[in-house]
């Protein structure tokens, strides 16, 4: 199991989107369980199969959505797209 708390937060975009490249080719050859943390809707919804939407202080779940589509995902999919509104919904 790997968790991860905001891993590529401090990270520019091209490192940070060649990282999300490795993460998944490592996770391919080598599955596991991971628990991601970030505050990038985006790279929640390109990076898991299930995406957990906490609220402010104190955190309880306010919905859980599963993310489908194959892998590699790309932001401009369709898939992706339609999931990352449906999460920013939730936020909101």
């Amino acid at each position: 199991m790997l968790c991860l708390d905001e891993p590529f937060g401090a990270l520019d975009a091209i490192t940070r989107s060649d990282l999300h490249t490795w993460l998944v080719e490592v996770l391919a050859h080598d599955p596991r369980t991971v628990v991601f943390v970030t505050h990038d809707v985006e790279e929640a919804v390109l990076l898991a199969d299930k995406v957990v939407v906490l609220s402010e202080r104190p955190a309880r779940v306010v919905q859980t959505f599963n993310i489908t589509g194959k892998r590699p995902r790309t932001p401009t999919s369709a898939t992706v797209t339609k999931n990352r509104a449906k999460v920013m919904e939730a936020l909101r």
